[in-house]
C-alpha cells in the first residue's frame, strides 16, 4: 500500500463562513463553503489501496498543536475513534494543552481525519475528480489503507518518527498497525480500549447498524447528496445500537430505569437520551462515512496475511501501552489482555475502572491522562 505522486502541497483555504443551512437532513460532514475552523488541509496525492484501487488526489485535513522542536523528535500522533475528527480537544477534553498528559508545552501533536472521514478529509461525502460527491462510488478502506494516508501525511509534512502514537477503539487498531507495518516510525504506542481483531461480536453488532442505514428509504443507494432528505433516521437507528454498545446495562438502570421523560411524548427517559445522541451525531457526521468506517472496523485483523494474531503481536518491536476500561462490553478486557500478552514489549495492562463502559475513555480523562503519561515515558 504505497503513497503514489505524495505531494508536500499545503492548502490554504479561506472560506467566509456560512450562515447556519439545513441540510443536515441529508449529511452533517463537512463541505465546500463550510467554516474551516481550525483545520489544516495538505495534498498527499493517489493513494493506492489495499484492494488494489487508487484513490486519487487524496487530501487529509488535520490540526495540530505545540511546536515541532529542531530535531523532529517531539512529535505525537493521535489516532482518533470512530466518530472522533481532527479536532481532539473537542472530542478528548483535558488531554491536549499545556501541562497536561499531551504537553503542548513539550510535544508537537498531530491529529489527521483519516481517510473515508467526512471533517475534510477524503470521503464519500468529498468531490470526486468528475465534480460529483464520491457517495456510492467511494471504494473500501481498511485500517491498514487509513495507516498508508498516515503514513504518506507524515511524509507530506515531514515527520518521520513519532515520539507516540495512540488511540482509543479504531484509533487503537490504526496504532497497532503502525507498530507492525511502520516500526522505525514510532517510538511508543498506546492502545486504549481496542483489540488486535474484530471478534464476532462485535462484526454482528456493527452489521446491525449498517443494516439500519442502507434500510434507510433516503439512502438511495450511497447517492443522496444532492437529494432533499438522506438516510438520517437510520444512521440514527445505528448511533443509538451504537450507543449502547458505548455505555453499560448498570448506568442505563442507575440513570434511567424505567423512568418517563415527562413529556407529551410518553418516551422513556432512556428513548430520550438515546434520541439526543442520534440528533447530535447528526449535525457532525455523514451516513457513508459511518458505513466506510465500521465496515473498516469490521475488517480489522492484526494477523491477517502474517501468519495470526499472535505472530503478528509478537513480531512487534516498540513498546505498548494498553489501557483497559473495567465495564466495557464493546472491547471486554480480555481483548486488550492478549495485546499485553502477546507483545513482546508491552508493559502490564493497565485497567481503568469507570461505570460508563468503553466510553470511559471519554469521561475519565484523569484515570486515562495517567496512563499516557506512562506511555510517553516508555
Amino acid at each position: 500500500m504505497a503513497a503514489a505522486s505524495a505531494s508536500k502541497e499545503l492548502i490554504t483555504v479561506s472560506i467566509q463562513k456560512k450562515s447556519p443551512h439545513d441540510r443536515y437532513d441529508v449529511t452533517g460532514a463537512w463541505l465546500e463553503g463550510d467554516d474551516v475552523g481550525d483545520r489544516k488541509f495538505i495534498k498527499i496525492g493517489d493513494l493506492e489501496l489495499e484492494s488494489g484501487e487508487v484513490l486519487p488526489d487524496v487530501t487529509i485535513a488535520y490540526q495540530s498543536w505545540g511546536t515541532l522542536n529542531a530535531a523532529r523528535d517531539n512529535a505525537i500522533l493521535v489516532n482518533h475513534a470512530m466518530t472522533g475528527w481532527s479536532d481532539v480537544p473537542g472530542w478528548w477534553p483535558s488531554m491536549v494543552g499545556p501541562g497536561l498528559p499531551l504537553d503542548t508545552d513539550k510535544y508537537f501533536v498531530l491529529c489527521p481525519n483519516v481517510i473515508g472521514g467526512c471533517q475534510g478529509s477524503t470521503g464519500p461525502s468529498s468531490i470526486a475528480p468528475d465534480g460529483a460527491r464520491w457517495g456510492s462510488r467511494f471504494p473500501s478502506v481498511t485500517i491498514r489503507d487509513m495507516v498508508a494516508g498516515e503514513i504518506a501525511f507524515s511524509d507530506a509534512i515531514g515527520i518521520k518518527k513519532y515520539k507516540l502514537a495512540l488511540g482509543p477503539s479504531l484509533g487503537g487498531m490504526r496504532a497497532l498497525e503502525w507498530a507492525v507495518m511502520h516500526p522505525e516510525r514510532v517510538g511508543a504506542i498506546c492502545t486504549i480500549g481496542s483489540s488486535a481483531v474484530a471478534t464476532g461480536d462485535q462484526i454482528g453488532t456493527a452489521a446491525i447498524q449498517i443494516r439500519a442505514i442502507k434500510s434507510d428509504p433516503f439512502y438511495s443507494g450511497g447517492d443522496y447528496y444532492d437529494k432533499d432528505c438522506g438516510p438520517v433516521e437510520g444512521m440514527g437507528i445505528a448511533r443509538r445500537i451504537a450507543h449502547l454498545t458505548y455505555r453499560t446495562e448498570a448506568e442505563m438502570d442507575v440513570r434511567f430505569g424505567r423512568q418517563l421523560q415527562g413529556d407529551d411524548t410518553g418516551r422513556f427517559a432512556v428513548e430520550s437520551y438515546l434520541d439526543h445522541q442520534a440528533t447530535k451525531l447528526a449535525t457532525r457526521f455523514d451516513a457513508n462515512t459511518y458505513i466506510a468506517l465500521t465496515e473498516a472496523m469490521n475488517s480489522h485483523d492484526i494477523g491477517r496475511e502474517r501468519g495470526g494474531v499472535g505472530p503478528a503481536l509478537e513480531s512487534i518491536i516498540v513498546p505498548v501501552m494498553v489501557l483497559s476500561i473495567d465495564t466495557d462490553r464493546l472491547f471486554p478486557p480480555r481483548l486488550q489482555a492478549e495485546i499485553a500478552e502477546l507483545a513482546p514489549h508491552a508493559a502490564p495492562v493497565e485497567t481503568i475502572t469507570s461505570p460508563f463502559g468503553h466510553d470511559g475513555f471519554l469521561v475519565e480523562v484523569e484515570s486515562v491522562g495517567a496512563v499516557v503519561r506512562k506511555a510517553l515515558a516508555l
